[in-house]
């Protein structure tokens, strides 16, 4: 427990840790010859065996109800042509279905409070054709509600407006783990034994409106999983998958593409909720980092609106993109962290420090999720602002931070020399990785690009403390209406 911490029971009993089978996996090694096998499946898939799913509600399309489920049928159903034009697309069908809440992004006036969302709402049929069952409603992370921070000052409420008209909605996740689940029974056509999570920003509490989804197969379960080769294994994976999409689920996938980068993943776009989706095999810490984060992001009441405001000025300036050699979405968040952690009465401390035993590399994947519910509020004795804190954040990059001798790590919760090996030398960021301790930064190789996000916190900084305005630095009605 921390010294200064909110002490209370944790939201959950010893009988859901029992009885809950939320990320379980059965250990699978897959061998070359069970590829082959994987193989034979995608082209003997039997989908008439698949069992409906509960009904997913779009805006005000009513439930649709019919006797069988197309289950991502790429062809029409022989009845189809009865039903009405605008709901076609639905593929969830549940005599329990509850509407889903649309459109309500911005709280009303004098109602600044916001949760720890359940990861899940939806209760699902039990899947009686796979070998592993699919995800379960999570009882044990019942809301927490904790009270927005006081705005103030003018920059600080303009940074609480953006962050409640874009944060990412219960609907919206709603959406994506609806989807992550019917992908996951069609994998495992392929792979049964295989789990697909829903990792990133999606689930770690720093998610947006616009928000991508990425999504982790795992097919070996721990240790076995550090022996996917990405280059070879996890390729051959991701074609068998690949093709599955092309074939079996054109209907409701559009442009799937096969993307043979280091870590090889297929991009996609899921027609009836408009996400685009990144799937990866066995990116194991990605699926650890992203509770850690999520533990982070409900820690303390300021982490969450700081972090949204700090992503969508580093996206305006053309410094939110790995893919052009500049910083991800990842990054920027441990580095906001970080700066919390380092401040003078830190804001944060570092929970691998504290929790070794919820947060450890070690800690099996069925384990993860537990680790928001068992870290209390952090109540720190830093009362800054949120503007303050924001440009705090831009002055601390932009003029304290040592970019050639030091590293950024939320594991230490400060800044500490640079190792000496070939990862990190030559390096012009350095942020270290939670778990696996590799450089997430290591995409920012050219120095004019390192150059460019030097001169952005620079100037930022300058014209914010002058101004005071947070549209000096960020349009806001152009960040809203990107979401």
């Amino acid at each position: 427990m921390f010294p200064n911490s909110i002490l209370g029971r944790p939201p959950f009993t010893p009988n859901h840790q029992q009885h809950n089978n939320f990320f379980t996996l059965s250990p699978t090694v897959y061998s070359h010859q069970q590829l082959i096998d994987a193989q034979f499946n995608f082209q003997n898939a039997d989908l008439s065996r698949a069992v409906s799913l509960q009904q997913l509600t779009y805006g005000n399309v009513s439930p649709i109800q019919t006797s069988a489920s197309p289950l991502f049928r790429g062809r029409k159903l022989s009845d189809e042509k009865n039903l009405p034009l605008d709901g076609k697309r639905q593929r969830f069908h549940s005599p329990h279905q509850e509407p889903t809440v649309v459109n309500q992004i911005v709280p009303l006036s004098g109602e600044r409070r916001y949760s720890m969302p359940p990861l899940f709402h939806t209760h699902y049929v039990p899947d009686i054709v796979r070998c592993v069952p699919p995800f379960r409603e999570i009882a044990f992370l019942e809301p927490r509600e904790i009270t927005l921070p006081e705005a103030k000052d003018k920059l600080s409420q303009q940074i609480l407006e953006l962050f409640e008209t874009c944060q990412q909605q219960i609907s919206d996740l709603k959406k994506k783990e609806l989807c992550r689940t019917q992908l996951q029974r069609e994998i495992q056509l392929l792979f049964p034994q295989s789990r697909l999570f829903l990792v990133g920003s999606s689930l770690n509490g720093f998610g947006t409106r616009s928000s991508d989804g990425d999504l982790c197969l795992v097919v070996k379960e721990e240790p076995c999983f550090f022996q996917v080769n990405q280059k070879t294994e996890a390729r051959h994976i991701l074609t068998l998958v690949h093709k599955h999409f092309c074939t079996r689920l054109s209907g409701y996938i559009e442009r799937p593409q096969l993307i043979r980068a280091k870590v090889p993943i297929v991009k996609f776009r899921d027609k009836v909720s408009c996400v685009e989706f990144d799937l990866n095999v066995n990116n194991i810490v990605g699926i650890r980092n992203t509770f850690l984060l999520r533990t982070y992001a409900y820690l303390e009441n300021r982490v969450r609106p700081l972090v949204l405001v700090i992503k969508k000025w580093a996206s305006h300036h053309q410094i939110n993109d790995a893919s052009r050699g500049t910083l991800s979405s990842y990054s920027l968040v441990l580095m906001v962290l970080h700066y919390l952690q380092t401040l003078p009465e830190p804001i944060l401390p570092s929970l691998q420090k504290i929790y070794p035993e919820s947060f450890s590399p070690a800690i099996q994947l069925h384990l993860v999720h537990q680790a928001p519910c068992n870290v209390p509020p952090y109540l720190s004795k830093n009362e800054s602002n949120l503007g303050d804190l924001l440009l705090g954040f831009l002055k601390y990059y932009a003029t304290e931070f040592d970019w050639n001798s030091q590293m950024i790590s939320v594991r230490e919760a400060k800044a500490i020399p640079r190792p000496d090996g070939i990862e990190w030398r030559n390096k012009y960021i350095c942020v270290e990785e939670p778990f696996d301790g590799t450089n997430t930064a290591r995409a920012v190789h050219e120095k004019q690009k390192f150059d460019m996000i030097k001169d952005q916190f620079l100037k930022s900084w300058h014209r914010l403390k002058n101004k005071r305005d947070l549209n000096s630095i960020l349009p806001v009605r152009a960040a809203v209406l990107k979401r």
